[in-house]
């Protein structure tokens, strides 16, 4: 006798399948066996005590605050409790109710659809990125005098590094097995002082070109200012990866403007104060609005949906717990239908845990990166490509075993 711990529906339908179930036996009870909790938020009392009554009329449950049950209270969040076939009835009975139940049965049935969505195809002129078949990595290239990582291309007390060094730099990355090239020219780390807008475009550019011509992968410019943006797009990088989120308006234009992908991360504060105390009442439920948010004010601007990649930014106004948290129940950023993209490379709290410097954090990094797979991400963002690609391989070859 085993007791299985299946989710996925690929997996269910395997196991009826080496049992001999019938076909259109696998059809009707592959949903009864993918079971999900799902938590509402504010919901009318009333609305509450319908969806409780609906769920357990069906041999699921809500479970809601008890003011709900006695109607002391006026709102309450609820945790529902069933399988997909309970889930797919309960929407169609919502569909009939009033207090709000219909526009509840259509969030609810998004959420699921997708949080179970696990493949995106992401057309960047002559790229195409099929993410979900495997975790696709993107390699790091600081072209910073003060990267946190102490890898910066560019260092005060020496020449710059000349272009063709750096350009077998990245064809080493690239052969470690790098899929995505991350071009960035100003450092991110926390109390990072801005860099002017001519010094960024002279720290990426004359890169992007080269590796334009040279490389066969995608080129990402990691940026937030509008004119690098541009630059780096109309010179071959086909993806913004922006920290801010399209705060800046005219960036979200560039980027549309272009048909460029975006990835647009969660990030309390700015990188020089995002440090100070970081609080959070909600820190799951906070990231998840803020990129939101921010996905619509994309499609706002005319980026279209199928070209945003969100990122909850780990170490981007987040202390340890917030990081792990967030690793933790990645899953739940699911709901927002789009790829995920996590960045943990050799970051301050693996340090933390570790009380390794940067350059000695690989393992650490791998280690995140594997969970962060695991748990949902579809691109790791990393300076040590070939130590993830090994590790992500073998993930991948365990799973698809």
């Amino acid at each position: 006798m085993l007791v299985l711990q299946l989710n996925r529906p690929q997996d269910i339908k395997q196991i009826m399948q080496d049992i001999r179930v019938d076909p259109y036996g696998i059809r009707i009870m592959q949903p009864k066996a993918i079971t999900h909790l799902v938590r509402m938020n504010s919901v009318s009392s009333i609305a509450a005590n319908i969806l409780k009554q609906e769920m357990l009329s069906l041999g699921g449950d809500v479970a809601v605050a008890r003011g709900a049950l006695t109607g002391r209270i006026r709102k309450t969040d609820c945790l529902l409790m069933g399988n997909l076939s309970q889930f797919n009835r309960l929407n169609e009975k919502l569909h009939k109710q009033p207090f709000g139940l219909s526009r509840v049965a259509c969030d609810l049935s998004r959420a699921l659809t997708n949080y179970q969505r696990d493949t995106f195809a992401i057309s960047l002129g002559r790229y195409k990125l099929h993410l979900g078949r495997r975790p696709y990595i993107m390699g790091i290239v600081n072209a910073t005098p003060d990267s946190f990582s102490g890898d910066g291309l560019y260092q005060p007390t020496v020449a710059r590094r000349p272009l063709p060094a750096i350009i077998d730099f990245v064809e080493e990355m690239i052969r470690d097995g790098a899929d995505i090239v991350d071009v960035g020219g100003e450092s991110s780390r926390p109390g990072a002082k801005a860099v002017p807008v001519k010094e960024e475009l002279a720290r990426t550019i004359p890169i992007i070109k080269a590796l334009a011509r040279k490389i066969k992968k995608p080129i990402s410019i990691d940026t937030c200012k509008p004119e690098v943006a541009k630059q780096a797009l109309d010179n071959g990088a086909v993806m913004v990866n922006d920290i801010t989120a399209l705060r800046n308006p005219r960036l979200a234009k560039v980027a549309a403007q272009h048909k460029a992908a975006v990835v647009i991360m969660h990030m309390q504060g700015r990188p020089r104060n995002m440090q100070n105390n970081p609080q959070y009442t909600s820190l799951i439920s906070e990231i998840r609005e803020y990129l939101d948010n921010a996905m619509i004010r994309a499609q706002e601007f005319g980026i279209e949906l199928e070209k945003i990649i969100v990122d909850p930014g780990i170490g981007f106004g987040k202390l340890l717990e917030h990081n792990l948290e967030i690793l933790k129940r990645l899953p739940e950023f699911k709901v927002l239908g789009r790829p995920i993209m996590v960045g943990t490379s050799r970051k301050s709290f693996i340090g933390r845990i570790l009380k390794l410097q940067p350059q000695e954090r690989v393992f650490g990094t791998v280690s995140a990166c594997v969970l962060a797979v695991q748990n949902g991400a579809k691109i790791v963002r990393v300076h040590d490509v070939g130590a993830v690609k090994q590790a992500l391989t073998v993930l991948d070859a365990i799973n698809h075993a």
